[in-house]
């Protein structure tokens, strides 16, 4: 069977370059059919799991597609050639025609279809290099983002975002998340809005800005619907446990099912918060100055048994 199809796939390069011949009669190769037959070429030779030769089949369609300035399919061949790459474990060589393929998309004026491209290399490459990725869906987001398409744009933003977290380029992902919500706002997605006003606070308090993180809710009090809301109040009682430095608490807020069943790098940041200098419980209170090195009364400790309200 792969032999046949591989016999089938030189017929298709044989009639390919006879498309691009030239006579007295025929005086421009005929580009689209060579493109045409270098198509079915490549089909046949991946079908023969012949990937190296379907991705050179796939380059050549692309060119001779070019050629006669069809932009849109020269990019589909390219993406398909990168397919081949990746069928072939060559990653990085993939992701390149991919964004090659994007670039084209592009200047043949559909946006849409550059984006998603984006989006798929970025899916793909995300399992081996994360800071990739992240550029691919920026990259993608931005190109939704010029097309005023709100929604794709913010949810690529999203994916962007969580592996900045993961990467821990936490200052980034701050920057990120912001540019989301502001999208979420604007398409008057509220409810998707206050969690990420909830990712807000976790990433800014593991940058251990408490400034940062409490303007955020603040902010999110224009937001129709915020306040008082589950998110609301978690939040409130997560920075002021925070600001008290009551680990305790902060620690039963962020194993609130509301925290604990976010996208997981959220999750992760809730999970391992802390706050600084650390200790369990309530903030304790200072020991007297003037050089006393006696233990603290009984009485003292007695104030503080079973919290403060």
């Amino acid at each position: 069977m792969s032999a046949e199809k591989i016999n089938e796939a030189h017929d298709h390069i044989a009639k390919a370059e006879k498309c691009l011949k030239t006579s007295m009669t025929k005086w421009k190769p005929d580009y689209d059919g060579a493109a045409s037959e270098m198509a079915k070429a490549a089909v046949a030779f991946k079908n023969a799991k012949q990937f190296e030769q379907a991705k050179d089949a796939y380059l050549k369609e692309a060119e001779y597609h070019t050629e006669n300035k069809a932009l849109f399919h020269a990019a589909k061949a390219y993406e398909q050639a990168g397919m081949m790459l990746k069928d072939m474990k060559r990653m990085p060589e993939a992701i390149q025609l991919i964004e090659k393929a994007s670039v084209m998309y592009v200047e043949n004026g559909t946006s849409g279809t550059a984006g998603i491209a984006l989006d798929r290399a970025g899916k793909l490459i995300e399992s081996v290099d994360l800071e990739k990725a992240v550029d691919l869906y920026q990259k993608a987001a931005s190109v939704f983002e010029n097309e005023d398409r709100l929604r794709q744009a913010a949810e690529l933003l999203g994916k962007a975002s969580r592996l900045l977290v993961r990467l821990r380029r936490l200052d980034e992902a701050a920057v990120s998340i912001q540019k989301e919500k502001n999208m979420y706002k604007e398409i008057e997605n509220y409810p998707t809005c206050f969690k990420k006003t909830i990712a807000q606070v976790l990433v800014h308090l593991h940058r251990v800005d408490f400034v940062a993180a409490d303007k955020c809710v603040r902010e999110s009090y224009s937001l129709p619907g915020f306040s008082g809301s589950e998110d609301c109040v978690a939040m409130e009682t997560l920075l002021a446990a925070y600001d008290e430095q009551d680990e305790d608490e902060v620690s039963r807020v962020c194993n609130l099912p509301l925290l604990k069943y976010m996208d997981n790098d959220y999750a992760k940041l809730a999970i391992s918060l802390r706050v600084p200098g650390g200790g369990g419980g309530k903030k304790k209170k200072s020991a007297p100055q003037g050089g006393s090195t006696a233990p603290p009364a009984a009485e003292e400790d007695d104030d503080y048994e079973g919290g403060l309200c």
